[in-house]
């Protein structure tokens, strides 16, 4: 199993910041390692970030401003730039008294790191950030064009919300409608991203806003509509070409499978039309109860019949934990579910029953 997300922000972390910022080299880091090997990844951050505040300047401006030289002009990638989420943490708590500072370090945070989650205080408090974002969206970095999509998106998981925006998406959609046809993939994604969040709160919303960018703009068109998708909406299905379909499926599935291995899945099709097909796996949780997992199958033209394959992994996750049971499993034919089988997973091979 892979050691604990928290061991890639240790104290080697806390040693390289302490060295960017102007504090007390040996007290800076015996506060921050004061409690620090029993917090989880985030909290760590949020400690280092509440030490950062004890020992900068009193002056917020300053204190932004000394946290916005630390930063550096290298991005790093995957957990590597997590070092820099103190630095986000600290402007979003601490950062609010000083907006001008505090907007030019996150325009610099983001393109080593992210400032999607720190900009949301200012997004609140401030009205006229939304202005600086729509001057970011025609900025040469993607990185910079990404925030405007990701930091205003209404329910980004693991952030503050933006309750005004659940309410009224209409600001936010001027905005995507400037990043709509952005040369950079990774802002397509967010963008969609942003679109399916809409989608929750605003289903019609959605599915208009995604028929005006049609046709062509299927990638970020499918990634917008993708729960409405799951959900078997009629209208974002037909977006995309979809109408009811008398396509039934039946599958060959094993009896039982141990928890590491993969389950086989092969859907045999029958009927006529244009269908995407998807596979949902019902996880046994802990507790008993179950969460539902939709996995993409295919998009295909049946014409009588048609077979699809698939290989679901029950591997273990620190991110997704698997446990014994009866795991029903669903073919999802233009949002249409059918039941196409009853798995037992067992116990990882080897272990105790």
């Amino acid at each position: 199993m892979a050691p604990p997300l928290k061991d890639q922000f240790g104290p080697d972390v806390v040693e390289r910041l302490a060295g960017t910022l102007p504090v007390d080299r040996a007290a800076f880091i015996a506060d921050c390692l004061d409690g620090f090997e029993e917090l989880e990844l985030m909290d760590r951050a949020r400690h280092v970030a509440d030490v950062m505040h004890t020992h900068l300047d009193p002056d917020p401006v300053v204190a932004v401003r000394q946290v916005h030289a630390a930063i550096g002009a290298e991005r790093s990638e995957g957990m590597a730039a997590f070092y820099y989420n103190p630095h986000s943490m600290f402007i979003a708590a601490h950062g609010l008294p000083a907006y001008d500072a505090s907007l030019a370090a996150m325009y610099d945070l983001t393109k080593v790191f992210t400032a999607e989650f720190c900009i949301r205080p200012f997004i609140v408090e401030y009205p006229q950030t939304m202005d600086r974002l729509r001057e970011w969206a025609r900025d040469s970095d993607e990185h910079v064009r990404r925030l405007v999509s990701e930091g205003t998106r209404p329910r980004l998981p693991w952030a503050q919300r933006l309750p005004a925006f659940i309410a009224d998406p209409t600001p936010v959609i001027e905005l995507l409608e400037l990043l709509k046809d952005d040369t950079s993939e990774y802002v397509l994604r967010s963008v969609g991203n942003n679109l399916n969040d809409i989608s929750k709160d605003h289903p019609s919303t959605a599915v208009d806003v995604a028929r005006a960018w049609r046709p062509g703009r299927d990638a970020v068109v499918r990634r917008g509509l993708r729960t409405l998708i799951k959900a078997g909406d009629p209208d974002a299905l037909a977006v995309l070409g979809y109408s009811s379909s008398d396509v039934t499926a039946a599958a060959e599935l094993p009896q039982e499978i141990h928890i590491g291995e993969r389950l086989p899945v092969t859907l045999e099709l029958r009927g006529h039309g244009r269908v995407l097909v998807d596979i949902a796996v019902h996880f046994v949780k802990a507790n008993g109860s179950t969460s539902t997992k939709v996995f993409k199958g295919a998009e295909l033209d049946v014409d009588g019949t048609a077979v699809v394959r698939r290989s679901i992994s029950f591997a273990q996750h620190s991110t997704r934990r698997h446990y014994p049971g009866a795991h029903r499993v669903d073919a999802l034919i233009n949002g249409r579910a059918q039941q196409i089988g009853v798995v037992q997973v067992l116990p990882q091979a080897g272990s105790p029953a």
